[in-house]
């Protein structure tokens, strides 16, 4: 009997294991061939006319400096407005919480929109600027938009990660620390940032990985500004001349880059590797005085300058356009949500139905994962774990150029389906969500189990009706994380999608590119609500007001 309740486990070590090499290490492998494999024989020309072409050079390096200077900015910006907020008694805090979330919860593209909308050549502050004050406004193109917009849009998580190391640091350690005269900004950067380093290397290399591969923000605001994600696509779309070779040449360089900075981060960790017990959580101080009002003025302003763009497209998606579509004209009506649902209304559907497959999918093989790495492990479970990790550093042009290649021709032809942007979307969000569930469970004792189990339950019964609903706190909260990104995803869905595939995230972006400004907004605000509703309904099913991740 024992054997047979082994056996059920080792045929889900099996299954992951075939998915895995399915559908990550069989599409990435024919990039890898497609990149060296020319006229049927193997060569390095596609490597060496990237290296030897300063055109192509200077994408990466374009790159690679947008995604420092972000990882940077977001730093700041999210390590101080978490210290302000955790540390101190701010007024509206809760408030302060939900709306730094929400300004991460929309595609960057959107952003980026938004922003032109803003500080374009005609957007409204602009305007404002150079009509009554006689003012220039900064230019929102270029290497300072595309920070400006990802800075807005990556601080937010640093936030989150930072927040959560802090209310894991004991009130004694910051007591102790004032015993000895370190106070201020010196108790901040002696104690608060080295008990907060892992947490904060963490989200700094997701930080950069995410800066590094986004696609939407610098093909709408880049104007020359030449970046790597968008190299590739072009390669690969071909507005040049298709290049699927080339393509899979970058996209192999690109994976060699983030996989790099992934282990350079790793070995960087390891210095900061400890366990911490908060028995008495940190105790807000008041924030009095002239340094109460800066705090106060602080976090207010940081987070009004990154919502603003949201709230502007919602109040612009109620304006109504001339007949070219391209302008905005006195007057308010829903024209805009008719013209969107006129055009393109399957969207709203086909984003939910795909949101919800591919977070059932994300969700089973997570927690399933999980638990065989933390539970059962072997060298098959550690496989898992390690082919688990691959989509951390593989960018999502990366995954859906590898997702064509591998399965446009053969026994299983899956391009221009829904099934394969289901399978690339949840791929991408396996890492996240494996490592969340994966932490959520090594919080639970493994003598909760023995006990079911010394009981009569068996293995499986026990992690159904025991381990599941002990994680489900870690569960749900991985999920609402995971469903707000998969309606946003844009990079691996823009090489995948078909017209009966198109998600909101696609509508949005297809109407930016047109030049179709009221349903553009239309249906960005849809989304916008869409990510709203879920965060309220995380808070509502948890009875908590923090997201953790």
């Amino acid at each position: 009997m024992n054997k047979n309740k082994l056996n059920v486990w080792h045929i889900f070590s099996l299954l992951l294991l075939v998915f895995d090499l399915l559908f990550i290490v069989y599409p990435l492998f024919n990039v890898l061939k497609n990149s060296i494999i020319i006229d049927h024989q193997f060569s390095l020309a596609h490597f060496v006319r990237f290296f030897g072409d300063s055109y192509y050079l200077d994408t990466l390096i374009n790159s690679l400096k947008v995604a420092f200077v972000v990882t940077l900015t977001s730093l700041f910006f999210g390590i101080l407005l978490a210290y302000a907020n955790t540390i101190y008694e701010l007024k509206g805090s809760l408030f302060l919480q939900i709306v730094t979330i929400l300004c991460s919860m929309s595609a960057p593209f959107v952003g980026a929109y938004s922003w032109i909308l803003l500080l374009g050549r005609g957007g409204a502050i602009t305007t404002f600027l150079k009509d009554v004050l006689n003012v220039a406004a900064p230019s929102i193109y270029g290497f300072g938009g595309i920070v400006l917009v990802m800075t807005t849009k990556l601080f937010p998580l640093v936030y989150l990660y930072v927040s959560g190391a802090l209310k894991g640091i004991d009130q004694s350690l910051m007591e102790a620390a004032e015993n000895l005269q370190c106070t201020g900004f010196k108790r901040f950067t002696k104690v608060v940032l080295p008990l907060c380093m892992p947490s904060i290397l963490a989200v700094a290399l997701m930080v950069f990985l995410r800066a590094m591969a986004d696609f939407g923000t610098p093909v709408l605001i880049g104007e020359g500004y030449r970046t790597f994600s968008v190299e590739i696509y072009k390669q690969y779309i071909g507005e040049g001349g298709m290049d699927h070779g080339f393509a899979a040449a970058i996209s192999i360089i690109a994976i060699m880059i983030t996989a790099v900075i992934f282990f350079t981060q790793k070995a960087v960790s390891k210095r900061f590797s400890f366990k911490m017990d908060s028995m008495h959580p940190i105790q807000k101080q008041k924030a009095e005085g002239l340094f109460g009002v800066l705090l106060h003025v602080y976090s207010y302003l940081v987070v009004a300058i990154s919502f603003m763009p949201q709230l502007y497209i919602i109040y612009t998606s109620f304006r109504n356009v001339s007949k070219s579509g391209n302008t905005f004209v006195a007057g308010y009506s829903l024209n805009n949500y008719k013209a969107f649902l006129a055009r393109m209304g399957q969207a709203v559907p086909t984003t939910l139905l795909i949101g919800v497959v591919t977070l059932a999918l994300t969700l089973v093989i997570a927690v399933l994962t999980a638990y065989l790495i933390v539970r059962r492990n072997n060298k098959i479970n550690s496989a898992l774990d390690t082919l688990s990790m691959i989509p951390y550093i593989v960018p999502g042009s990366v995954v859906g150029i590898s997702m064509v290649m591998g399965f446009s021709t053969g026994p299983l032809v899956l391009t221009g389906t829904m099934a394969i942007m289901i399978i690339a979307i949840a791929i991408r969000r396996m890492p996240y969500t494996i490592r969340s569930s994966v932490a959520t469970l090594q919080q639970i004792p493994l003598t909760v189990e023995e006990a079911a189990e010394s009981l009569g339950c068996s293995k499986f019964k026990t992690f159904i009706k025991i381990t599941v609903p002990m994680m489900m706190r870690g569960i749900i909260s991985g999920a609402i994380v995971s469903w707000i990104t998969i309606l946003t995803e844009l990079s691996s869905s823009i090489i995948l999608y078909s017209s009966k595939t198109t998600t909101l995230t696609l509508s949005t972006y297809i109407f930016v590119s047109r030049g179709t400004l009221g349903p553009a907004a239309a249906s960005a605000s849809i989304l916008t609500l869409f990510t709203t509703v879920s965060l309220l309904l995380f808070f509502k099913l948890t009875k908590s007001s923090d997201l953790a991740l």
